[in-house]
């Protein structure tokens, strides 16, 4: 998790980067923020995104003068933390309210009330803790299957996935894309373009991302790019979603977690 403030100097409006986890946005202070979805609707306040939000930069977040905890979570445990599968998410913006009903509220007055950071991640945590320890995670099998597509950074096949779980690849794909809330191929081919977009974003060039990220070649990575995010390579390298990485998440992109496991945090503030 991390926790972000902003500091009210000019509106904040921000494209959604897709990324392969299911976000957890809550927010408190004193502004309250709102995102435009890719179906034209408009949620304020806190909100879940599924994984793979915000394709082809239909998703943007705008607002001014609020705080928030944003929370990484991987599929896997998506379920058990919030209560819906990302499968019912389906890659779309959901406001916490209408999962959560009066819990969300309570929540956000909790922030609030917080003193300091270290208080709201604790506050944070303590809840989807809780949470995730009422409700069982997914199928072991999905769960190493999920691990093994992070790990490999999208680069394993599918049917390398089958046999390693012992199931038959229509079997994977279906209790996969029933649990994860994607495909396994199409799990894979966002992780690859989550590690390729913050190569970009660190400044390395596209022809040594493509060589180096499973692409067919250059063109290949500008089509993935432009399909995930609406814009070319060069564009979504200056993206400040992605320009926040390195420092409000260790590494730029949140560890993989152990298979089947709500795994700790580790928050960082940023202003």
């Amino acid at each position: 998790m991390a926790g972000f403030r902003d500091r009210g100097l000019t509106p904040v409006d921000l494209r959604v980067i897709p990324h392969p986890t299911v976000m957890l946005a809550l927010e408190f202070g004193s502004g309250s923020p709102f995102v435009d979805d890719a179906a034209g609707r408009r949620h304020r306040g806190s909100f879940v995104a599924g994984p793979g939000a915000g394709r082809r930069g239909a998703v943007r977040l705008r607002g001014e003068n609020f705080e928030g905890v944003q929370v990484r979570l991987s599929p896997v445990v998506a379920r058990a933390t919030l209560g819906v599968s990302p499968a019912d998410l389906d890659g779309a913006v959901v406001a916490l309210d209408d999962l959560w009903g009066r819990e969300a509220s309570r929540i956000r007055e909790q922030l609030d009330d917080a003193s300091s950071w270290e208080q709201r991640f604790a506050l944070t945590d303590a809840l989807l803790a809780r949470r995730c320890a009422a409700v069982p995670s997914v199928a072991p099998e999905v769960a190493w299957a999920w691990h093994r597509i992070v790990v490999s950074r999208g680069l394993v096949r599918v049917v390398e996935l089958a046999a390693e779980v012992g199931w038959s690849r229509k079997r994977l794909w279906s209790r996969f894309h029933s649990q994860v809330g994607l495909p396994p191929k199409r799990a894979a081919n966002l992780v690859r373009f989550d590690h390729a977009v913050h190569r970009l974003a660190a400044g390395e060039g596209a022809a040594r991302v493509a060589a180096e990220s499973g692409y067919a070649d250059q063109s290949h990575l500008h089509r993935d790019i432009v399909a995930f995010t609406g814009v070319t390579p060069s564009a979504v390298a200056g993206e400040p979603w992605l320009a926040v990485d390195d420092i409000a998440w260790s590494g730029g992109r949140a560890p993989a977690p152990t298979p089947g496991r709500c795994s700790p945090a580790s928050p960082r503030p940023h202003g």
